[in-house]
């Protein structure tokens, strides 16, 4: 673990990283997440009968969408070639609600972490659109790196 914030300079000001003169590694990144609502909404959502449409799909096409425009959304993150983005979203009747888990994948300079959490994010974000008619009372919850792999730091996983 680094001893300091990379994104902060010798005198205080925030900078992007210059990553240049990195190796291009293989590098993959998995984040999860989760929506908690109502049962009913649940239902409705997997039942095909949100106003809106089909939640789920709506929902996956978004954060794949997210991770490719994270440099957009978040300050000082290099724009990435990301060679594979997968977005999973499964229900769970112990939440009641819907798990999201992303993994996003480059061979490059700069690792892809930010990328994976920003499909999740957005792809909860997008159930919440989606179903807010029906139930403003959802919950957002449990966003995090689970693992990642590649680059100097090598290999982490989460501890649960």
């Amino acid at each position: 673990m680094a001893e300091h914030l990379t994104h902060i300079a010798e005198n205080g000001e925030a900078h992007m990283v210059d990553v240049g003169d990195k190796a291009a590694t293989s590098r993959t990144a998995i984040a999860e997440g989760a929506v908690r609502m109502r049962a009913e909404t649940l239902a409705m959502i997997l039942a095909g009968n949100a106003k809106k449409g089909d939640v789920i799909a709506t929902a996956r096409i978004a954060g794949i969408m997210a991770a490719k425009k994270t440099h957009e959304l978040v300050p000082l993150c290099h724009p990435l070639l990301l060679t594979k983005v997968t977005v999973d979203i499964t229900p769970d009747e112990t939440l009641p609600g819907l798990r999201v888990r992303a993994l996003a994948r480059v061979n490059g300079q700069t690792g892809v972490e930010m990328e994976a959490l920003s499909a999740v994010s957005v792809t909860c974000l997008t159930i919440y659109d989606m179903a807010k008619a029906v139930d403003r009372g959802m919950v957002l919850t449990d966003i995090r790196l689970v693992e990642k792999e590649g680059g100097k730091s090598g290999h982490w996983r989460a501890e649960d």
